[in-house]
């Protein structure tokens, strides 16, 4: 039985995870092993292990890494502990390939410490790009320190490829995030009230703005700007998400949490969980900030996402996304523009760049990977040369 050890550290990415992880469980062929760590282990973001927990797995290691500092010198110091608890934790669980995704520094310390173990490792959605955040580098380094990539979409397939990654060990899997729409049985808008004690407005927002970790010291104005915009619209119920644990992350929170202090009605969460965020998002007038939950997931449920600022330059849109700049006026444009009549009919086709097969079957298309895959020798990479590029 091949061992199949997954990493996870955030909510966000164990919503990814989940049905994978389900998936893994379930196969006779595979054997799942699980590390939480991060944001999951820490209380200032809720204890989100519980939620892995309650959902019937087991966490084989945690890996405790996450200061509580909030500037660059802190993340790096994380990363610095984390491959250190990770190299002990590979050590114990002995996989035969570690299983990540996404682009996170607690993602890059365990690849790092799988590859001097000379342990396989694959790596879902890679190939894409978040131009304003240092998620782009973290990710393309790990393309490079993975053996089995599992994308998204033709475009990231293609770009894992000019990374040098040969096309036989790239995989067109889907985003895992359609999994989820297709699995979870959202909740209505009454059950939503009753279970977090809000009440949903005439119109509602959902609203998640992280640090662009490529820019200095720009959190706190680009929030200001935000809020600046949303107190504008007073009959509108706000509901807030709090951010990662990024530098300036910790300057986001104090601002939404006095903002939200001065308006009766509006709420923020540390942790929704992906069935309550989901289900939020499918209620809403629109999802808006700078996650990539807005590109990857919120399309599919007909809903419009006012992307600001360049986090996510680069990625792949549906024609339900409207970027806009990091300013009060930019941002007021874009929230009238998702209202018109004229934009929901754009709503209507579903359309998502990130389902290329329309099923929401990625979690099945990922343990077909896993279990015919041939792992032997595939630590040995070779660089794979474009056609025409000269050798």
């Amino acid at each position: 039985m091949r061992r199949v050890c997954a990493l996870t550290g955030t909510r966000a990415d164990y919503g990814l995870l989940r049905w994978i992880l389900e998936a893994i469980h379930e196969s006779p062929e595979l054997d799942l092993q699980i590390i939480a760590t991060c944001m999951h282990l820490s209380p200032e973001f809720d204890l989100t292990y519980r939620d892995i927990e309650a959902d019937g797995f087991t966490i084989d290691r945690r890996v405790e890494m996450l200061l509580s500092g909030d500037t660059p010198s802190s993340v790096a110091k994380s990363m610095g502990l984390g491959m250190i608890g990770f190299s002990d934790a590979l050590a114990e669980l002995r996989p035969d390939v570690l299983l990540v995704l996404g682009d996170r520094f607690e993602t890059i310390s365990c690849v790092a410490a799988a590859m001097v173990a000379r342990i396989p490792v694959a790596h879902l959605q890679g190939g894409e790009l978040s131009e304003g955040a240092i998620d782009e580098a973290i990710r393309h380094s790990i393309t490079k320190m993975s053996h089995v990539h599992l994308v998204a979409a033709e475009e990231y397939r293609r770009r894992v490829i000019q990374l040098g990654e040969h096309p036989s060990t790239v995989h067109l899997v889907g985003g895992p995030s359609l999994d989820n729409i297709r699995c979870l049985d959202l909740l209505g808008r009454r059950d939503l009230e009753e279970s977090l004690r809000i009440e949903f407005g005439q119109r509602n927002l959902l609203i998640t703005l992280h640090p662009v970790t490529l820019e200095e010291s720009t959190a706190e104005a680009q929030m200001g700007e935000l809020l600046a915009a949303l107190g504008e619209r007073p009959d509108t119920r706000l509901l807030f998400t709090m951010p990662n644990a990024d530098p300036d992350g910790r300057v986001l929170f104090d601002l939404i949490e006095s903002f939200v202090a001065e308006r009766p009605g509006d709420r923020v969460f540390t942790s929704l969980g992906q069935l309550r965020y989901l289900s939020i998002a499918a209620q809403v007038d629109a999802v808006v900030g700078n996650s990539s939950s807005g590109l990857t997931e919120v399309p599919s449920l007909g809903v419009a996402t006012v992307n600001i600022g360049d986090r996510q330059r680069g990625r792949l849109r549906a024609p339900s996304v409207v970027d806009c700049a990091p300013d009060r006026q930019s941002i007021t444009t874009a929230l009238d523009l998702v209202e018109t009549e004229g934009f929901r009919a754009v709503l209507a086709s579903r359309e998502n760049p990130y389902d290329p097969y329309g099923d929401g079957e990625t979690a099945r298309r990922v343990i077909d990977v896993l279990t015919s895959v041939d792992l032997d020798g595939v630590v040995k990479k070779q660089f794979f040369d474009l056609p025409g590029s000269g050798r």
